[in-house]
């Protein structure tokens, strides 16, 4: 059975191929742009999905206050969204940020 109106917010996360990430690494050329543009990729894809569950947020809060919302249980679902989205992208840095900083500490 198919609903349209309860499945509307879920947006498929952006797939990954192992088999091309294999391929990288069995035959680099250039590897060390294609990860750093693979790694902004991801962060910038983590940045964008935060803005627009925020704006998705903002919008069904208007609508909630203009009483223009007609399904109430959508604006908790977005913000819980919009949670988890932010938490993905803080632990990304985070992590990031732990790599950087085991990186410098490494002797040469």
């Amino acid at each position: 059975m198919y609903l349209p109106e309860t499945s509307q917010f879920i947006t498929p996360m952006k797939s990954w191929s192992i088999s091309d990430i294999a391929e990288r690494a069995i035959n680099p050329k250039n590897t060390e742009s294609e990860g750093a543009v693979l790694f902004k990729d991801v962060f910038q894809q983590a940045v964008n999905n935060v803005e627009s569950t925020q704006q998705d947020v903002e919008n069904k809060q208007y609508l909630l206050a203009t009483g223009q919302l007609e399904d109430t249980h959508s604006l908790p679902i977005a913000e819980a969204k919009a949670a988890v989205s932010l938490d993905l992208l803080i632990t990304l840095r985070n992590k990031s940020l732990e790599a950087y900083q085991q990186l410098i500490q490494m002797q040469i």
